[in-house]
């Protein structure tokens, strides 16, 4: 399938980590922690953690910690069709296409629940067609983007004169919890909102473009719990092991290798990973040392970690930056998160 657009956006509302900290210094939120916590979270917010700012749909960031599941939950219902809608609109102008051109809807998100899912009013919202088919993709994490993309994908061979958008949308704030474990802290402090939407059809439009093919999946189940949301009276806490960069560097570097067995005369020119975090990024660039991963830095230092919007930002960045011009090859991109699993694909420049 081929690439007809691209569209990030963020919430209005944004905020440097250190003033984030300034926020948290006076907050009832520290009050509440012990003093390791206390210091966990001051190393986080005030040392070199690969994040410059965070956008928010929900701004004022104490006050989330009084919020009930229910509360939060009603947030992330209004907050997150909003964002997807914007981004979805945006893509449909880049690609001039129309809302009644689009044949299928794939939304992907883990910070909320609706049922109807997002993409129902997402649907609504945008203008969509009745008969157009609507997929919502919930329970994936920050990998959730690339298996979405591989469904699209599915559909589109079936029918190649079909018009896709997948739209991942995270509403990171919605989902905020804060106690005093560590994982707990660190995720809080590196977490942001964000949508991303790009549109694919069966056919190449225009002189240029790009082609996605060669998705790969890897499944870990056994290292569920290093990565994932649990309930904790109802809200959604984030659980981070120690083991999380380790684990997410060797499954990108199994990916890739499978994608370089199969594709033995096919170059990769750039990495393209999600963000995950400062040590997430170090870890896949030891395991993997003849590749840099720029565009991800870059998207982690200006959003943070959107979960699973994250990589498309990092991809915009690479397209729109000199880089792009100057290598030739394939894009090899990478989204991991909760299960444990790893996604992967390639992007062929035509």
């Amino acid at each position: 399938m081929y690439l007809r657009s691209l569209a990030n956006r963020v919430p209005p509302h944004s905020f440097s980590q250190s003033e984030l900290w300034e926020m948290y210094r006076d907050s009832h939120t520290r009050k509440r922690l012990k003093p390791r916590s206390v210091w966990i979270v001051d190393k986080v917010l005030n040392g070199e953690n690969g994040v410059k700012k965070r956008h928010f749909a929900l701004p004022e960031l104490d006050a989330l910690q009084e919020m009930d599941a229910e509360a939060l939950n009603r947030a992330f219902e209004r907050e997150a069709p909003k964002l997807a809608t914007e981004a979805l609109n945006d893509a449909l102008e880049k690609a001039d296409l129309s809302p009644e051109s689009l044949d299928v809807l794939i939304v992907c998100t883990c910070t909320g629940y609706l049922c109807p899912g997002v993409a129902s009013h997402v649907a609504e919202q945008a203008g969509l067609r009745s008969d157009a088919y609507l997929v919502d993709i919930v329970g994936q994490g920050c990998g959730a983007v690339v298996p979405s993309l591989r469904n699209a994908a599915g559909l589109i061979a079936g029918d190649p004169s079909l018009n896709a958008a997948v739209v991942a949308v995270e509403i990171c704030s919605a989902a905020f919890y804060v106690d005093d474990d560590p994982g707990v802290l660190v995720s809080a402090c590196l977490f942001g909102d964000g949508a991303s939407a790009s549109i694919w059809s069966g056919r190449k439009e225009g002189s240029a473009g790009w082609r996605a093919f060669d998705f790969d999946t890897l499944h870990l189940p056994e290292d569920r719990q290093a990565l994932r949301f649990e309930n904790k009276g109802g809200k959604l806490a984030n659980r981070l092991l120690p083991s999380v960069p380790q684990k997410a560097a060797e499954s990108v570097g199994a990916l890739l290798e499978k994608s370089q067995r199969r594709w033995p005369d096919r170059a990769i020119a750039q990495l393209v990973t999600h963000t995950g975090g400062r040590d997430v990024l170090i870890a896949i660039e030891q395991r993997l040392p003849q590749y840099a991963l720029a565009p991800s830095k870059a998207a982690l230092r200006e959003f943070g970690n959107m979960s699973s919007p994250s990589v498309m930002f990092a991809l915009e960045m690479y397209l729109k930056s000199g880089d792009c011009s100057r290598h030739d090859g394939d894009l090899w991109l990478s989204s991991f998160g909760a299960g444990f699993a790893a996604h992967s694909f390639r992007l062929q420049r035509v």
